[in-house]
């Protein structure tokens, strides 16, 4: 059976919030792609909900382009605690936690989510902007590492 990567971590001793490279591979011609965890909250003690994850996922998926080259996709974990970040090149986890960081703070002072009408998106009357808010204040007053293992 297959090894996934995220369920071999110990949930129980990461402290979000936190950037991890999860990942990194390299194909034959030289290309490299990184997987970065974007942990916000702590796994197994809260939890996004689903209009406030949706909606960080369409802030995230925009402002994130604007501060890191090579992006290829941001994904809502399943859990809901935090985003799958897959991005072209090796990146310094350090500057994915201060992308990240600058991304937050800019989701304070938006007022216009992107792409949420039933023609843009799948789910269009599921986004809290509000909650969104919310949740990016606790993430920034608790501070963003890039060590998964300390706070």
């Amino acid at each position: 059976m297959a090894k996934v990567e995220s369920f071999q971590l110990d949930h129980t001793k990461v402290k979000a919030p936190y950037v991890r490279i999860a990942g990194t591979e390299k194909n034959e011609k030289g290309s490299t792609i990184q997987k970065y965890d974007l942990r916000l909250l702590q796994p197994n003690v809260d939890a996004l909900p689903t209009a406030a994850v949706h909606t960080l996922e369409h802030l995230l998926a925009t402002y994130l382009r604007d501060e890191l080259e090579g992006i290829i996709d941001i994904s809502p974990m399943g859990c809901r605690t935090g985003f799958y970040l897959i991005i072209w090149d090796e990146h310094n986890p350090a500057d994915v936690a201060a992308a990240l960081t600058k991304v937050l703070n800019k989701v304070l002072e938006t007022e216009h989510v992107p792409a949420v009408s039933a023609l843009e998106c799948g789910n269009y009357k599921d986004h809290s902007l509000f909650s969104a808010q919310e949740y990016a204040r606790i993430v920034l007053e608790a501070g963003i590492s890039d060590d998964p293992f300390r706070s």
